[in-house]
């Protein structure tokens, strides 16, 4: 049974994180909230295609495996971990990837130039860089551009280690150069790699922006999951990006997850030591909590949080702080999603 003093102090605790000026995290639920499929839709995509262009004999039953665990309603990240895809299989993985959520996030990117405060984000980047604040981050597995989008519909600089213009290339510094009298910047680290970017049978990295097709001999570069998502992850850019966002997770104050999951051990392992070790507060808001989450939250190592989530029958909203672990209901509160959270913590004209 909730209380007035109840989601006043969640609302207080709220605030301050906030004002911390918290590195974010935005996990998939914060592009679903925008029509961008997750995993499971990828899943039934992925399970309908035929696979490579005349495969090898070990090519065509290592595909035939993969889709026996899908049909078994196995999840796409034990599946692809199930099997040993060839490097040809892979890129054609990564390739089906982006086919099938470019036109989402195309259709996301259509709504904001209709209505640029259509990405809730957009309106935090602007309280964020209200202040003194000259740097935001933001650390995301997602390969949608909904981060990047927000900070264009704000009119701040965003920067993801590549350079400018519609032909990218990697930057040797790890922090933007930025142009203009606010010189603000949204750094947006990719972890898993991005629609945009691209890698040749060299190796040799790009970004293109605004390109439909994947450019003639490259594949996206993008870490999907299965048993290569490690491997690749120390080789560049990734190497690269994963040590700017953990130096972004050790210098931070605070951290705000938007419909992030937990399930990324090469993400969380250094927010979860601060959180521990420092006590930094952590808020998390999504659509429902992944058993993850919470045994995260209920672990003692998580001091200072606050948890929100759809509540009981989609009515209201469910909270878990580190004073109430067992959770609390607001039934006539409805602030998990983003618009309305900051509605409650930053006022509603903010």
């Amino acid at each position: 049974m909730s209380t007035g003093s109840d989601f006043d102090q969640m609302l207080e605790f709220a605030q301050e994180a906030l004002a911390l000026a918290p590195v974010i995290i935005l996990g998939s639920g914060a592009s679903a909230a925008h029509g961008v499929p997750g995993m499971w839709l990828l899943a039934d995509k992925l399970g309908r295609l035929p696979g490579v262009d005349t495969p090898s004999a070990d090519e065509a039953m290592q595909w035939s495996a993969f889709h026996s665990e899908l049909r078994r309603g196995t999840d796409l990240e034990s599946a692809l971990g199930a099997v040993r895809l060839t490097g040809r299989q892979t890129g054609y993985v990564a390739d089906a990837t982006r086919s099938f959520l470019l036109p989402y996030d195309e259709q996301v990117f259509g709504a904001m130039l209709s209505d640029r405060r259509y990405l809730p984000l957009s309106r935090f980047y602007r309280h964020l860089f209200s202040s003194t604040h000259r740097t935001v981050d933001v650390i995301t597995p997602n390969y949608d551009r909904l981060a990047e989008y927000a900070a264009d519909a704000a009119g701040v600089i965003h920067f993801s280690g590549f350079t400018s213009g519609y032909l990218q290339t990697r930057t040797q510094a790890q922090a933007p150069r930025p142009t203009g009298d606010s010189g603000r910047v949204v750094n947006v680290w990719k972890v898993h790699g991005s629609l945009d970017w691209f890698e040749d049978a060299d190796h040799q990295i790009i970004g293109v922006r605004g390109c439909r097709e994947t450019p003639a001999g490259y594949v996206p570069l993008m870490i999907t999951p299965g048993i290569d998502k490690y491997r690749l992850a120390h080789l560049e850019p990734f190497r690269t990006i994963f040590t700017c966002s953990d130096a972004a997770l050790e210098r931070a104050r605070a951290y705000f997850c938007v419909g992030y999951g937990f399930n990324d051990q090469h993400l969380q392992t250094k927010l979860v030591e601060r959180c521990d070790v420092d006590s930094v507060p952590i808020i998390v808001i999504t659509k429902c909590l992944s058993e993850t989450t919470k045994a995260f939250l209920r672990g003692g190592r998580c001091r200072k949080y606050l948890a929100l989530e759809e509540g009981d029958g989609g009515v209201g909203t469910r909270a878990y702080t580190h004073l109430q672990p067992a959770g609390v209901s607001f039934p006539d509160q409805t602030i998990w999603p983003l618009a309305n959270f900051l509605d409650s913590t930053l006022g509603a004209d903010a």
